[in-house]
């Protein structure tokens, strides 16, 4: 390509404070064509002015509160949604408390495999109170917004007891595997000071790991839509509302959820494996068929919420659907935290003995006032 310049440097200023330099008619005679550029160079001081104005007009349209859009339908099927999802957190709330009351009032109940099932329903209490109540308040219309502080704390909570309970899950899963694999050396193995040790390691590393991409999502600029298609601040939505690059935060996510979820989950599938293998060498049908029967129940639990976890965090991408993964989403956010009482606590012996135990004075109480 053939460069002519018709005119050279006009406009020449220069002192201590200021300095541009200017050049015109930089022409490109190729193809006949004409191209007219312009080159400036300004002081420090011009460009700091320039960037406190570019600020002050960003600052005008970014977005300080969001707004939900939950499930789309007519009245009928948002109240039929609100009293399905009423009546789950009810039920949730009630089957996780009896088991954190259960477990601290029975004294036989403060062995290791306890421990690990009352921090598991506290877990999924707070889980389910991180984003119940405001979805609720969405689902009857009363309160659709959300602040950008708020929707930022509650994301960061729901991710973080969502990272604990994948370690906790995997720390329960080797319990299991040393009480069975191992059973006359558990009682040395696993005593309470390892099983309260690996509880707050659990706790520790579920907020840790979504501590960085929360640093990175807060520094997000949002200038534009404001609507959040979901009932809840999920990780998507901050990725497709926002008016800046998101690269830094998808791959923050990617890393956390090949850390967290394949991690835990590899811990956890290998304890399983060394249990069944285990359990196919027991002499009595009887005595397999409990332990199977025990075994299916927990890794039902874990296989739908290992499942969608890993279809919801894997891959957050732009182009995923908002209905699917809004389904996916109930599935961890209710579905899971009302199941887990009753598969991993209430259908344990010891459990309904503790149950029956506490009615059974409760009522006694009653009746003698």
């Amino acid at each position: 390509m053939n460069l002519s310049t018709q005119s050279g440097f006009q406009n020449w200023k220069e002192d201590d404070s200021f300095l541009e330099k200017r050049v015109t008619n930089f022409a490109n005679l190729e193809g006949g064509k004409v191209y007219v550029l312009k080159w400036h160079f300004v002081s420090a001081d011009r460009l700091g002015q320039m960037e406190e104005l570019n600020e002050r007009a960003q600052n005008k349209t970014r977005v300080m509160e969001f707004i939900f859009l939950g499930f789309p339908g007519s009245l009928y099927v948002q109240m039929g949604i609100f009293m399905s999802f009423l009546i789950m957190y009810i039920l949730t709330v009630l089957g996780n408390v009896t088991i954190i009351i259960l477990v601290i009032t029975n004294s036989h109940l403060h062995t290791p495999m306890y421990v690990f099932l009352c921090n598991l329903s506290f877990l999924e209490l707070w889980f389910t109170m991180a984003i119940m109540p405001k979805t609720l308040a969405v689902f009857l219309g009363e309160s659709r917004s959300i602040s950008f502080t708020g929707c930022l704390l509650q994301m960061f909570f729901n991710y973080s007891f969502g990272c604990t309970e994948f370690f906790m899950l995997s720390v329960m899963a080797y319990d299991r595997y040393l009480a069975i694999c191992y059973p006359l050396h558990y009682s040395t193995l696993m005593d309470i000071k390892l099983c309260c040790k690996l509880v707050v390691v659990s706790w520790l590393f579920g907020f840790l790991a979504m501590s960085t991409p929360t640093v990175l999502i807060s520094k997000l600029s949002f200038c534009g839509p404001n609507v959040i298609n979901h009932f809840y601040c999920h990780i998507d939505s901050w990725i497709l509302l926002s008016c800046t690059d998101t690269y830094s935060v998808e791959k923050a996510m990617f890393v956390v959820a090949i850390i967290v979820i394949f991690g835990s989950c590899l811990i956890t599938f290998l304890s399983y494996v060394y249990i069944i293998s285990t359990i196919l060498r027991i002499a009595s049908a009887k005595g397999r068929l409990k332990a199977f029967s025990t075994c299916s129940s927990h890794l039902a639990v874990v296989i739908i919420w290992y499942g969608s976890s890993m279809i919801l965090y894997i891959k957050p991408s732009k182009r995923s659907s908002a209905e699917m993964t809004k389904i996916v989403n109930i599935l961890n956010t209710i579905v899971t935290p009302l199941l887990n009482p009753f598969i991993y606590s209430l259908r344990n012996k010891d459990v309904k003995k503790a149950l029956k135990h506490s009615l059974y004075w409760s009522q006694r109480k009653t009746f003698v006032m």
